[in-house]
């Protein structure tokens, strides 16, 4: 693992391949905590925009009060989706990540009144956050050989009837097949009655690409769905 020091793109580059010889979910952690002191710095240089993007999109949308909504940031790593929130009047933030070194950011960052150590996917979420959330948003983690696909039922548990949840992944070539088995699962889930679309916006620079197939600037996908209220779904 690089560390600090000049942050060019060949030293980002190099940093982000690396994390492809973590085979198990708990190298993937390790890698994280161990690039989480310059995780900030290093996405920047990589103009990776989805934080940006998947806050724009839930404030396009939510029409409740700001103030007053509660958040789960999911996979929050150092808090860059809850800061970009906060410029859009959110200030209510519960995060959860797999690297304590990233939530020891988080905490730093003053953003979020509590952080919870969790590897979604593997844990569920707590019991007693079903239903509980206003939105929530998973932002980055949503690819091949991290939060696995059937996790999205975890996200829909957690949110309010009626409320937000926001994902977001990748739609470069490495990317396409787990892609593909994500809309399966977002589409069957809205089949089940579970929630509705409200957008999907597709963008070609989503961030510089590091892999070797492609040049330039790699895709991605911005989700927002609405979780239906049990008797709206039972009258469909």
């Amino acid at each position: 693992m690089m560390s600090a020091g000049s942050n060019t793109f060949e030293d980002v580059k190099a940093v982000v391949l690396s994390a492809h010889d973590s085979a198990t979910s708990r190298q993937k952690v390790d890698f994280y905590s161990s690039w989480a002191e310059n995780y900030d710095k290093d996405v920047a240089v990589l103009e990776y925009r989805a934080p940006t993007l998947a806050a724009n999109s839930i404030s396009k949308h939510f029409s409740g009060d700001r103030e007053k909504a509660v958040l789960l940031d999911v996979a929050c790593g150092t808090g860059l989706v809850a800061k970009q929130l906060k410029t859009h009047g959110f200030g209510r933030f519960v995060g959860v990540d797999g690297s304590e070194a990233m939530l020891e950011l988080a905490r730093g960052s003053g953003l979020y009144q509590e952080v919870k150590q969790s590897l979604l996917g593997e844990e569920p979420l707590p019991v007693q956050w079903v239903d509980s959330f206003d939105v929530v948003v998973i932002v980055g983690a949503l690819s091949a050989g991290q939060v696995p696909v059937a996790a999205v039922r975890d996200l829909c548990k957690a949110t309010k009837p009626g409320g937000y949840v926001c994902m977001t992944t990748r739609s470069n070539i490495d990317n396409l097949e787990y892609k593909g088995a994500l809309d399966r699962q977002l589409k069957q889930m809205e089949e089940e009655g579970l929630w509705i679309c409200v957008e999907v916006t597709e963008l070609k620079d989503w961030e510089r690409s590091v892999s070797e197939k492609e040049e330039g600037y790699i895709s991605g996908v911005v989700y927002l769905y609405k979780k239906i209220h049990k008797h709206s779904a039972q009258k469909a």
